[in-house]
C-alpha cells in the first residue's frame, strides 16, 4: 500500500478556503445611519416672486438611501418619490455625507426626473443629516419654471 505524503501547497490551499477571510468573531460594518427608509414633507413654492408664481404647498414625501460600496459610507443611491400634486414623482438621486459619515453631517442630493409637464427635470437639496431627521433644502427647474422649497424627513 502506498501512502501519499501532503503537500504543504495543498494543506495550506485546503486551510485558507476553510478559514480565510472574516473569522465568525470578527465584526461586521456598522450600516449606516442613512442607509433605509425616511418619510416626511416636501414644500414646493413655484415660480417664487414671479406673477403667476404659485405659492408653497407641502405634501408627503419618501426617500430611501442605499449606500454605494467602496464609498466609506458617504456615497447613496437615493429614491425619491414625491406626493405633491405639482411634483408628483419617483426617481433615483445620488446622495453625499462630507464631511464625515456620523450625523450630524451636511447633505447634498441631486437629481433628475421625467416632469409631468412633458420635459426632464432637475433637483438639488443641501442640509443637515441628523441621526435621525434630515432638514434641507429643495431647488430645482422643471420645464420653463423653477422651484424652491424645503424637504424635512425622519427616519422610519
Amino acid at each position: 500500500m502506498t501512502r501519499r505524503a501532503w503537500s504543504p501547497v495543498w494543506v495550506l490551499a485546503v486551510l485558507c478556503s476553510a478559514a480565510c477571510g472574516r473569522s465568525p468573531t470578527e465584526p461586521s460594518a456598522a450600516p449606516s445611519f442613512l442607509a433605509g427608509t425616511w418619510q416626511g414633507t416636501v414644500t414646493i413654492e413655484v415660480n417664487p416672486g414671479e406673477a403667476g408664481g404659485l405659492p408653497a404647498t407641502t405634501a408627503a414625501t419618501t426617500w430611501t438611501f442605499e449606500v454605494v460600496p467602496q464609498t466609506n459610507m458617504q456615497t447613496f443611491r437615493a429614491t425619491v418619490q414625491s406626493a405633491h400634486l405639482w411634483l408628483p414623482i419617483t426617481t433615483v438621486a445620488s446622495t453625499a455625507l462630507v464631511p464625515t459619515n456620523t450625523p450630524p453631517t451636511h447633505i447634498s442630493t441631486q437629481g433628475d426626473y421625467n416632469s409631468p409637464r412633458g420635459c426632464r427635470g432637475t433637483f438639488g437639496s443641501s442640509g443637515t443629516a441628523e441621526a435621525t431627521r434630515i432638514d434641507a433644502d429643495f431647488t430645482g427647474v422643471d420645464c420653463s419654471a423653477r422651484f424652491t422649497g424645503r424637504v424635512v424627513l425622519t427616519k422610519q
